[in-house]
């Protein structure tokens, strides 16, 4: 089958210009279980541990290689509860890939050296100022181990890119200045927000979000004319943060997230963002499950066939060849997006 699906490819132009020939992007998840509590993520509630190991990846190098992977990105679950997270990130760093590692940050201290060692760059979750991300997170003194951590890994290596990533929620929406002032008190590279996912399968939300649920995240009206309020302010005060680019995302963008609670309330139009992510990367779960992204069906699994055959066989090529970005709904109602010229 995988035969006659590449042949009809080489005789459809259209149909060819689905075909991954090159794939800069990789995010790997190390481990499925998390450390935090998070009301808007239910991957803590995870109960059966799944994790991949080097030999699990091993035999997928070659293909990483061919496909020209240049940025591995691990993500999860928190990748540093797998013991061997640093292993995983010196296979991806012998092939040249660059290896960003996304947690947490509760781990940073006890494994600084593994930290400042493996990756070339490290994403922390911030969530607001030390009450409200330590609420959010529902762990004690969470934002108080990231302190340590950083300044753990500032001793080994100063120059490592420490870069934050905050989820905005009904929790945090108020606080967005307050958050990025936290961020450059613990001595960050930049900070990045993004509106929190509200429909997707995504984060085991297996079932999707109940109503009651979503609600608890989700902004009311009136919460989001606060929230637009303090993001004008943050563009205004911040104007040399968004030049300099400690605030990562443009004007355009961080308005963007209110547009996102708004068409959750049906007071403006979902609109999907640029993105070809499911041309340009691919997520692998710890699992073994290969995704488009993170919010799209399953294509194949890496234990049971090559991960070049995953990208290019019979479902994944259905796949994009199908995907209509503005119109299907999951892309619409996205919160995130990749996008990287082929």
């Amino acid at each position: 089958m995988s035969t006659l699906v590449s042949i009809a490819v080489e005789n459809d132009p259209a149909a060819a210009a689905h075909r991954i020939h090159s794939l800069p992007v990789v995010v790997i998840f190390p481990h499925n279980q998390c450390n935090c509590r998070c009301v808007m993520c239910d991957i803590w509630r995870i109960r059966q541990t799944r994790q991949l190991d080097p030999a699990d990846l091993d035999p997928h190098l070659e293909s990483f290689r061919k496909l020209g992977v240049r940025w591995a990105v691990f993500s999860g679950g928190e990748p540093q509860l797998n013991e061997k997270w640093s292993f995983l990130a010196r296979m991806f760093r012998s092939i040249g890939c660059r290896v960003t590692l996304l947690t947490a940050g509760l781990l940073l201290a006890s494994q600084a050296k593994e930290v400042a060692d493996g990756v070339n760059d490290v994403i922390v979750s911030l969530d607001g100022p030390p009450t409200i991300h330590n609420h959010i997170r529902r762990v004690a003194n969470a934002f108080e181990q990231i302190a340590r951590g950083v300044n753990a890994l500032r001793a080994l290596n100063p120059d490592l890119e420490i870069r934050a990533r905050c989820t905005v929620q009904k929790a945090n929406h108020f606080s967005l200045r307050e958050t990025v002032r936290a961020a450059k008190e613990l001595r960050l590279t930049s900070i990045s927000f993004l509106g929190a996912d509200l429909t997707s399968s995504a984060f085991n939300h297996a079932e999707g979000w109940h109503p009651d649920r979503a609600d608890r995240v989700a902004l009311t009206p009136a919460e989001i004319d606060v929230l637009e309020a303090e993001i004008e302010c943050l563009i205004d005060e911040q104007e040399t943060d968004l030049k300099s680019g400690f605030v990562v995302e443009s004007t355009d963008t961080l308005r963007r997230i209110v547009h996102h609670f708004r068409a959750h309330q049906q007071q403006a139009e979902s609109t999907a963002p640029r993105c070809n992510a499911p041309w340009i990367s691919t997520v692998i779960e710890a699992s073994g499950d290969v995704r488009p992204c993170f919010f799209h069906p399953v294509l194949g699994n890496i234990h049971k066939e090559p991960l070049a055959n995953i990208l290019n066989g019979p479902t994944a090529m259905r796949f994009r060849s199908n995907l209509d970005i503005p119109n299907n709904p999951i892309c619409r109602n996205c919160v995130c997006s990749l996008y990287i010229p082929r």
